[in-house]
């Protein structure tokens, strides 16, 4: 975990690629919900061309007709490839890895192993609302253990949530967001450990979304939660979806740590006939083949943080903003605006502007929005003249 992500691909920055009428031409939901005259910089979609040997390991399946079920364990050789190589990290055992049709599926599959209806899932607020709406549906009770006012983990109150978790002999879990979503926090080795340190105390079983983890700004190294002390017993959730734009390719990977692997041997069969086959041939290319584009991408948003703080700084000064350590998310504290509870209303309505609203992400998200920077310095320069007017 000392290797830092950033090194020069040679390759073009992704985020320059596409023109605004290019993308207005896609048919995902990102270019879809909102009528055209409205910049969608909401959903975690990224305004990109897929890596070229992601395009030629579909292009080659196509041609072969390889559109069948799934088989083999491609999918966790090539992450267990890019987990050495990137983080210096040999725990993603083959033996220990399942494939599962997304990461929130996954989740839900990890979650039903450690716990049952009624238990306690403690999240730390704000977080991503599927983490809300996903454990509800499946009849656990979410528990906050909202993050400091540095936007990261309070041990001392995870350490009471945990203790109230699992009141009256109660099984409970923690889902945990790491890097997370929205704020971007990369969380460190010691807090890992910590987090772990106090799940093994209070008998609470740690599943965690790793599904940002290759999206770290320069100079930020990402710990996988199985790699430290008292990880053994995490189950992990991992994909290539996000880092390399492939949400529309569903397949992700369940890993177990050493001393949880029963656990995931205990998953139904049937779970792994959801992936896609060919996501997970689109996937395994990324991990394998993409990471000279990738590291082009990170460049690329590392310019895209620094030209949003320097546009903030000019424009809307009273907006908080703090560069994210890892995703292609900016977490903005718009309260001193005095727009209300849900500033991004304002700025669709005023601005035609889309950005998430920071309430769906519970305790903390009031006043906030969530801005998605993985697109053009132009269409994020123009967003913020937009956000500005719709103050005037």
């Amino acid at each position: 975990m000392t290797r830092s992500p950033h090194e020069e691909s040679g390759e073009p920055n992704p985020l320059r690629a596409l023109t605004l009428d290019r993308l207005r031409s896609r048919t995902s939901m990102k270019w879809r919900a909102y009528p055209e005259d409205v910049l969608p910089l909401w959903v975690a979609e990224m305004d990109v061309p897929l890596a070229e040997p992601v395009v030629r390991a579909l292009t080659d399946a196509l041609a072969l007709g390889d559109t069948g079920y799934p088989a083999g364990t491609g999918y966790a050789e090539a992450l267990a490839g890019f987990a050495q190589k990137r983080w210096g990290w040999d725990g993603v055992a083959v033996e220990r890895t399942a494939i599962v049709p997304d990461v929130m599926l996954g989740v839900v599959e990890m979650l039903k192993l450690v716990t049952g209806p009624g238990d306690a899932v403690v999240v730390n607020s704000p977080v991503y609302p599927p983490f809300y709406l996903f454990v509800e549906h499946m009849d656990r009770r979410v528990v906050e253990a909202p993050l400091g006012t540095d936007l990261r983990i309070d041990p001392d109150l995870l350490d009471e949530t945990f203790r109230r978790a699992v009141a009256g002999g109660r099984r409970a879990a923690f889902l945990l967001c790491s890097p997370h979503n929205p704020t971007g926090t990369v969380h460190t080795p010691d807090e890992l450990a910590a987090v772990a340190a106090l799940a093994d105390r209070h008998g609470v079983r740690v599943v965690v979304d790793e599904i940002h983890a290759p999206l770290t700004a320069g100079g930020v190294d990402f710990t996988p939660y199985l790699s430290v002390p008292g990880g053994a017993r995490g189950l992990s959730l991992m994909s290539a979806s996000k880092a390399w734009n492939l949400a529309g390719l569903k397949a992700a990977l369940a890993v177990a740590g050493p001393d949880s692997a029963a656990d995931l041997a205990r998953m139904p069969e049937e779970v792994s006939h959801g992936p896609s086959h060919l996501g997970i041939i689109a996937h395994s290319a990324a991990l394998r083949d993409g990471t000279g584009w990738l590291d082009a991408l990170l460049a690329g948003l590392d310019d895209n943080r620094r030209l949003l703080a320097d546009l903030l700084a000019e424009h809307l000064p009273a907006i908080g903003y703090r560069p994210a350590e890892a995703t292609y998310l900016a977490w903005l504290d718009c309260r001193a605006l005095c727009l209300g509870d849900d500033p991004a209303e304002v700025f669709l309505r005023r601005g035609r502007v889309a950005l998430n609203s920071g309430i769906p992400f519970g305790t903390g998200g009031a006043g906030f929005v969530r801005l998605n920077l993985a697109t053009s310095p132009e269409l994020i320069t123009e967003a913020v003249r937009r956000m500005a007017a719709a103050l005037d």
